[in-house]
Parts: C-alpha cells; structure tokens; sequence
C-alpha cells in the first residue's frame, strides 16, 4: 500500500547525463541542459517550473559535462530547491542505471522526469493517483496518435496494457509523456553499476501490472532535438508565457 505523500517531501529525479547527439554543435562545448532557450540555460527554466509546482528536492543525475551544469546551478537555493548530484563516472549508466546509482538520495516514493523535457502540469494529483493505484510505479501518458513523437504506449479502459519504447505496435495511440512515480523497491529491478536504460525499468513493470497510467491532454516540450528545442524556445521567449502560467494543463486521471 502506497501511503499519500506530498509533492513538498517528494524528491524529483531529473535524468540529465546523456550525450545529447542530435543536437549537433550545439552541444559541442556545453551539455544539453545549459543549452540557451530565450536567454537563460534550459535547467533554469526546469527548475524554476518545479519550483513553482511545489516540489523542494531534486537529485540531478549527470554524465556527459556533467560538472558544468553543478557549477550553473550549485545548491539549488537561487531556484527554492534543495539540489544534489549523482555522477555516472567513467561509464555512462544509461538512464535507469543512473537512476539506480542515485538510489540513496531519493525519497522513498520519488518522481523522474528526463533533462530535456519542460512539462508544466500540476505534479501533486499525479502523486495522489499513484497512492490510490496502490502499484510500484506510475506513467504518465499522452494520447498521441504518433503527432509528437512515436506512440509506445497501449492504453485499454485507462489501465497501462503494454509500453514498448523500441518495438512498438499500431494499436499504440499513447505516448509516455515524460513524467513517472516509483517506489524505490521498483529499483531492484535493475543492476546496480550496470547501463540500462529507463524503459526496460518501465516495461518490466508494466508487464507485470506494476504500473499505473496517469492521462493527460496537452502537448509535452522538449529540446532533445533541433525542431523541440526550436518549439520550446518559441514557448519560453513568448510574452504569452508568464512565470505562474498553467497554460499547458493539469492532467487528468483516466
């Protein structure tokens, strides 16, 4: 049984350490999360929104110029958070080995979003239903009908049937949107000191019924590639976009 926690005690992982290839020179010299998007790095727009959605604890989770973005952004405290590091090391771990490494910094049931990714929704509902799934991890996912990026996610009746980030099937109308829940006991599916990637994590779980869907209905950001970090300039660097802005939703239960 998964006791109700608070977004305020909820540590946040934000997996930040890849290579960041597909964005050419621009990441040449600097790591995807100091990227400039309308004028400031992106890790500051991140941290700000979550700030504003009431989280108080992040654990960044870095590899490749990893250094560089401790030294932007230190501990937390121009943004309200409380931040601290886990470094891959010599061997990049891959997102859920990273995530494993970073295991005793992390909250109890703790929240994981990607580095590149800038999702503003209201973070505590999601943190409720995944209390009320009673499930070792939740997913939030977005109907997508393979507009945003390729759907992998097969959602019947509102229950997470199938994710499969690698092969996906047609009858796949939903996307992983970015944001998850999980119980630390989720982490013991994955070898500590060993590469793997998040989605083997997700998909272990969700064979297994382990994972709960969390639906909501507006479009993700990211700059993980030249058109998202293009997009995501053009809705940070609006006069539309103010810094309490709740524009692109609060999420839905399905």
């Amino acid at each position: 049984m998964n006791p109700r926690v608070t977004i305020a005690d909820t540590t946040v992982a934000i997996l930040a350490g890849g290579l960041a290839t597909r964005l050419g020179p621009v990441t040449e010299k600097l790591p995807k999360a100091l990227v400039d998007v309308a004028g400031r790095p992106f890790i500051d727009h991140q941290l700000l929104l979550l700030s504003r959605r009431g989280v108080r604890r992040v654990v960044l989770c870095l590899g490749h110029r990893g250094a560089q973005v401790r030294d932007h952004v230190g501990d937390g405290e121009a943004y309200g958070l409380h931040v601290d590091y886990s470094f891959d090391g010599a061997r990049l771990l891959g997102t859920g080995g990273a995530l494993k490494k970073a295991q005793p910094a992390l909250s109890r049931v703790f929240m994981v979003m990607y580095g590149d990714s800038y999702l503003d929704l209201a973070l505590q509902p999601i943190l409720d239903a995944f209390a009320s799934a009673h499930l070792l991890g939740l997913m939030t996912v977005l109907r997508n009908e393979g507009k945003w990026d390729r759907s992998n996610v097969f959602l019947e009746a509102g229950i997470l049937k199938r994710y499969d980030k690698y092969h996906p099937t047609p009858d796949m109308t939903h996307v992983d949107y970015g944001i998850a829940v999980l119980h630390q006991e989720a982490l013991a599916r994955v070898v500590a000191g060993e590469p793997c990637d998040l989605a083997e994590l997700y998909g272990s779980l969700v064979a297994d019924g382990q994972m709960a869907a969390f639906e909501v209905d507006r479009r993700f950001y990211e700059i993980g590639s030249p058109q998202g970090l293009a997009e995501t300039r053009a809705l940070l660097g609006s006069d539309e976009r103010t810094p309490g802005s709740t524009s692109l939703g609060e999420g839905r239960r399905p």
